[in-house]
């Protein structure tokens, strides 16, 4: 079972939510906030104000309490993905793509009413979380957790489950 540790980042200003577009290995295109996966021996907040930085040029200088997390499994692909969402509290610089990776192809604050349009080709555990966040805007302690079933990327099955 191949197991990931990511973090996620919300950053706000007054243009709305900070949201990234990716390149994903099979040439589909997604936007999804700032984040990635946590290098070992690397701390969650340390790995996370890396890859913002690393994606966007954004130094984040404080992050709040976890606001949500997000639990999927894909037993038939044989992994499991875990996701910590932190808001940016403090941050200074400018926006650029700095993604060493060559994931992020570009980046920008999206107004919250067209969040969603902009999520449509994310995948459900990414659009459905921060969907309800924007909505609703909690602070801390939230949990979504998903089960991803089939081994087709085009053909994949996801369900909120409890």
């Amino acid at each position: 079972m191949r197991e990931w540790l990511v973090a996620g980042a919300l950053v706000e200003c007054e243009s709305g939510l900070l949201l990234v577009q990716n390149r994903r290995r099979d040439g589909s295109i997604d936007w999804t906030p700032p984040g990635g996966v946590i290098d070992p021996g690397e701390s969650l907040i340390g790995g996370l104000t890396r890859e913002v930085a690393e994606e966007t040029g954004l130094t984040v200088h404080r992050w709040s309490d976890p606001v949500y997390e997000i639990a999927a499994h894909a037993p038939d692909l044989d992994w499991h993905l875990r996701v910590v969402v932190h808001r940016a509290i403090e941050w200074a610089g400018e926006l650029t793509l700095a993604d060493p990776d060559g994931i992020v192809i570009d980046a920008c604050y999206v107004a919250h009413a067209e969040c969603t349009d902009r999520l449509a080709a994310s995948p459900t555990w990414v659009s459905e979380p921060l969907g309800c966040w924007l909505e609703e805007r909690w602070d801390t302690g939230r949990t979504f957790r998903f089960q991803v079933d089939g081994v087709s990327p085009s053909d994949l099955r996801v369900s909120r489950v409890p």
